[in-house]
């Protein structure tokens, strides 16, 4: 009887290491041509008159956004597929605990929470209303609910959302920071910041996403197409993200801009006082 042997020829392992080589430039590529740092939302918030950027509402609308699409991705996580096997729920576990076993019961999400909180913000939804995507949605503009409602449905087909979005993720992370601490300058040491950013958490998360899908892809080749294709998909949808959140900031320059002074009305003097008082 002929024993087969379980090791790749030269010619599969070939074809395996051209596959990710492949793999690893597309999603490169896909990350480079939808960088978030390159949003003119992060520019126009760092430029806003401290009177705007510092007002309660208009954090408040910048938070629900960005928290909605956070959550989005963190919730879609625990729906990836081709992850079943001991040792990727194994690896898959590190990813949940960053995100949602952080010491003493704490979460990424309840952290953005807090660092909004300590900047004045105005709350649109409470921190348990960021629930199903159905009703999360009917709080949203169309392009954030698009995002939203994408990432339930791609992570839950391929893992090339997860990885563009890992890939990108300590980009805009830096953007924010640096926008927001033009008005507040210690949001950078919220744990929500300052946490990711010390341990490098994101950059981590890109290099597991990466390295996972990548022996998945090996694995089963057929999968390439369609995982690069999310993969676009997923990164054209956070565009309109930023979009979203650069809407905002426009709209809150047009309204302070079209913002009309009360005419000017000196106080009546003691005589006119009586004089209107005797009318």
């Amino acid at each position: 009887m002929t024993q087969h042997s379980t090791r790749m020829s030269p010619t599969t392992a070939d074809r395996g290491n051209d596959l990710e080589s492949r793999f690893l430039a597309a999603i490169d590529q896909i990350a480079k041509e939808h960088r978030p740092s390159r949003s003119a939302f992060f520019q126009r918030l760092r430029d806003l008159p401290a009177e705007i950027a510092r007002d309660p509402e208009f954090l408040g609308q910048i938070h629900l956004v960005y928290q909605s699409a956070m959550h989005a991705t963190r919730a879609a996580v625990y729906l990836m597929p081709h992850l079943d096997a001991p040792a990727m729920r194994k690896r898959k576990l590190r990813i949940f605990i960053d995100d949602d076993g952080l010491p003493g019961g704490d979460t990424h999400h309840y952290q953005l929470t807090r660092a909004f909180e300590h900047i004045g913000a105005k709350f649109l939804l409470r921190d348990e209303e960021f629930g199903e995507t159905s009703e999360l949605c009917r709080h949203l503009d169309p392009e954030t609910s698009k995002f939203v409602q994408l990432a339930t449905t791609l992570y839950a087909r391929s893992l090339g959302p997860w990885c563009v979005v890992e890939l990108m993720s300590d980009t805009w992370m830096h953007a924010l920071a640096e926008s927001l601490s033009a008005h507040f300058p210690g949001i950078v040491r919220e744990p929500y910041f300052a946490d990711c950013f010390s341990e490098g958490v994101e950059e981590r998360h890109a290099e597991e996403a990466l390295e996972v899908t990548a022996l998945i892809l090996r694995r089963r080749p057929e999968l390439y197409s369609e995982t690069v294709l999310d993969a676009k998909l997923m990164a054209e949808a956070l565009d309109g993200v930023w979009r979203r959140l650069e809407t905002i900031v426009r709209y809150a320059e047009q309204k302070n801009r079209n913002k009309v002074p009360a005419p000017f009305q000196p106080a009546a003097s003691s005589s006119t006082k009586r004089m209107r008082e005797t009318v």
